[in-house]
């Protein structure tokens, strides 16, 4: 996952959340759940702009499935991201690119799409944009086959189970950020800057302090977590609340020492 420390680092983001203390930073999606057909606004985001339909009496597991599923968060020393068990993301209604495959896994974070990139922000010109104004975005998702430890023996990483219901407000939540082709389906960048993944274009602009961490806090929410935001700018900071009641997550690797 690309680092960008200028970006990232803690005093700059503290400064920020310090002057905008009235701007919502969270991508504008508000899942709206349904219960027993009486709508109510989901714990996965504050009012916004954008709201999509998910159900929360989601069907119930199948007798060979587990009522909980194993999720992960990864975390190097500024970027956060997620893994989940990509057959529940399917059974859930989460729609992936054409020609994706069917994993065991995968690993999705997002973030600025000149980050992103094999070049990285390799121009002042382009650190000058993302500092200064909105930019676009992309969705990273590439396919893990194996232990995800032995995949990403550089990251810390956590683990928690989560209710297997919990699937469709991910989903919903996923299948919103990314823009769409005539097929439906989500359109892709290029491939991804590890692995053997993809990037997918994002509707919703990186900007400071939206930046990749925040993409995370909504993900966990989705699963039934409480963040705050402005205290999850960076990495360190969603870690401590990841690890805290009612969200606990547990370490399961330390990474191999080069992340810290």
């Amino acid at each position: 996952m690309p680092a960008l420390p200028m970006l990232r680092s803690r005093g700059g983001c503290l400064l920020v959340a310090a002057l905008l203390p009235s701007c919502d930073i969270r991508l504008p999606v508000q899942p709206v759940l349904r219960l027993n057909s009486s709508p109510m606004l989901a714990e996965a985001g504050a009012p916004s702009r954008a709201r999509i339909q998910v159900r929360l009496d989601a069907s119930p597991a199948k007798p060979h499935q587990d009522p909980d599923v194993l999720v992960w968060l990864i975390a190097d020393k500024w970027h956060t991201g997620m893994v989940f068990p990509y057959p529940w993301l399917e059974e859930s209604g989460f729609v992936p690119p054409a020609g994706f495959g069917h994993p065991k896994f995968v690993t999705m974070s997002w973030g600025n799409r000149n980050a992103y990139s094999r070049e990285g922000i390799d121009h002042y010109w382009k650190f000058m944009q993302v500092i200064l104004t909105p930019t676009p975005s992309v969705m990273e998702i590439i396919p893990v086959q194996w232990n995800v430890t032995e995949v990403l023996p550089q990251q810390r990483i956590w683990r928690k189970l989560v209710a297997r219901s919990r699937g469709p407000a991910l989903a919903a939540f996923l299948n919103e950020c990314s823009v769409c082709g005539p097929d439906g389906r989500p359109k892709i960048v290029r491939p991804s800057s590890w692995g053997h993944g993809i990037q997918l274009e994002c509707r919703y602009s990186y900007f400071i302090p939206r930046v990749c961490n925040v993409w995370t806090v909504q993900t966990i929410e989705c699963l039934g977590g409480q963040i705050d935001p402005w205290f999850a700018l960076t990495a360190d900071g969603l870690v401590r609340q990841a690890v805290k009641p009612p969200n606990d997550f547990e370490l399961v690797w330390p990474g191999n020492g080069s992340t810290r």
